[in-house]
């Protein structure tokens, strides 16, 4: 991927996403059946328990991955990776993922993003 200004992109996305995510990756990608260029962000859960859990009964243990297709920036299209974090108890097993619902309408997500956010029970 061909290195782009992330700090930068920070002004570009919605406040409440990157209080969860962590912008890890961008750049410019060219499509190869179409030969046009395009920007890639790549988003990354932190890895922060949701309130109430605790470090050292939960494990990080991968992600759930999807991209989706965002509005386009001066005219290219804008493909976001993002990664949601999934941690695991370490006694049972039991698997957590950070409750997302509180996304609303009128939040400046796509619809199809602020789905994947609010999927549960993966």
């Amino acid at each position: 991927m061909s290195e782009f200004d992330t700090g930068a992109l920070r002004y570009v996305f919605p406040e409440e996403l990157l209080r969860y995510f962590d912008i890890v990756d961008s750049g410019i990608q060219t499509d190869k059946p179409t030969g046009e260029d395009y920007l890639e962000v790549v988003f990354e859960e932190k890895n922060t328990l949701p309130d109430g859990y605790s470090k050292d009964d939960y494990e990080s243990k991968g992600f759930f991955n999807k991209r989706v297709q965002d509005f386009p920036l001066r005219g290219k299209a804008v493909f976001l990776k993002v990664r949601r974090r999934r941690w695991r108890h370490k006694e049972t097993g039991e698997e957590l993922t950070r409750d997302f619902t509180f996304l609303a309408d009128g939040t400046k997500f796509t619809a199809e993003l602020a789905d994947f956010l609010k999927q549960r029970g993966r």
